[in-house]
């Protein structure tokens, strides 16, 4: 059964059809990369995969749980899909551990020293752990993102999604941010990026 998997989907906004027939798997371990010209529905297309956009047409699965079925508990699926956007979605006011445990706190019912403890490791595993106490606003734009992907790994999630985790970066933070990417995939993490 493949990780991920979309089959006919189409959406619309309006009268603007965005997504045409979108069909594929992503099988467990595989990362695939969605490129294309700006405004072809690359983003749409990967925020169908965990409901974040509605899409009208079609089927998406995740780990073999229907996206678009009306009883699926969509909150619970995306706690087990790591999504990475474009511009971090960091809570300004909250230390970065704090962001890294509010989640893990809120959906995952862990306590909150244990999940202090995980966001630490992953501080470490993305070479931040010394940032651990400071503000988003005081890291670059790189170090955040990796912060970024730091709190979707808390959640353990069964496959990443990545929205153009990249493009907000100025050239010399791109490399940090995929050195952290390519260590996942050599992990075996399901991947799938824009």
């Amino acid at each position: 059964m493949p990780m991920i998997e979309m089959n006919n989907v189409s959406k619309w906004y309006g009268a603007f059809q965005v997504l045409a027939d979108c069909s594929t798997q992503v099988e467990k371990g595989e990362v695939i990369v969605v490129c294309g010209p700006s405004g072809s529905g690359k983003s749409t297309l990967i925020k169908c995969v965990n409901g974040l956009e509605p899409f009208q047409q079609g089927e998406v699965r995740v780990n073999g749980i229907s996206v678009g079925d009306a009883k699926t508990n969509l909150p619970k699926l995306r706690a087990r899909v790591g999504m990475v956007f474009q511009h971090f979605e960091l809570f300004p006011h909250m230390s970065i551990i704090e962001n890294l445990a509010i989640a893990q706190v809120k959906v995952l019912g862990r306590g909150r020293d244990e999940a202090r403890e995980r966001g630490l490791k992953l501080l470490d595993r993305v070479g931040l752990r010394a940032q651990a106490d400071k503000f988003p606003g005081q890291l670059s734009g790189g170090q955040q993102q990796r912060v970024a992907i730091a709190r979707a790994l808390a959640m353990d999630p069964i496959c990443m999604l990545f929205d153009e985790p990249t493009s907000a970066l100025d050239p010399e933070m791109i490399k940090e941010v995929l050195d952290v990417m390519v260590e996942l995939a050599q992990e075996g993490m399901t991947m799938m990026m824009v």
